[in-house]
């Protein structure tokens, strides 16, 4: 359940930073900005120096071969690891990744345990009918889903999609 709290606190708690990347890519691959700094609001906190312990990388927080892997089918040829500290690359990068989960799972919430968790985690439990299994990766989609609304009551003339 959302707590209702009034926009300017929202907008404390939940700051939204590198608005012109995030709408130019959220536009470029056809995503929901609200989702978009959903995502980097809960894997970053919008830290480019972010850093994990699995060791994940900047704001959409991509491990460096996701990233090489990326960069190749986006026709890249120069990636360094050091790429992903650069927010508009990391971005980039995120949103063809969200972009392609979102259309090979059709489904928000599969996309998003996907991002989480992991295409071969989330391939398995649908081969085997079951749900998301993580404890974790259930948190990780409910919250991500929480924020997004958060983000499109807080800030809509910032994600507006002015394109």
């Amino acid at each position: 359940m959302i707590r209702a709290e009034p926009d300017f606190y929202a907008r404390i708690r939940y700051p939204l930073r590198y608005t012109t990347i995030l709408r130019a890519h959220a536009r470029n691959y056809d995503l929901d900005p609200a989702l978009l700094a959903a995502v980097i609001y809960q894997e970053s906190r919008f830290r480019p120096d972010a850093r994990s312990r699995s060791g994940a990388i900047g704001l959409m927080q991509l491990l460096p071969d996701t990233a090489r892997g990326i960069a190749i089918r986006t026709g890249g040829t120069r990636f360094q690891t050091s790429d992903l500290y650069n927010p508009e690359l990391n971005v980039r990068y995120g949103c063809w990744y969200l972009r392609h989960l979102l259309d090979r799972y059709e489904d928000e919430e599969v996309a998003l345990a996907a991002y989480n968790a992991g295409q071969t985690n989330v391939d398995r439990w649908r081969r085997e009918g079951v749900g998301i299994q993580f404890a974790e990766t259930r948190h990780y989609v409910k919250r991500v889903r929480e924020l997004k609304q958060i983000y499109r009551r807080s800030y809509p003339a910032q994600l507006r999609d002015t394109g």
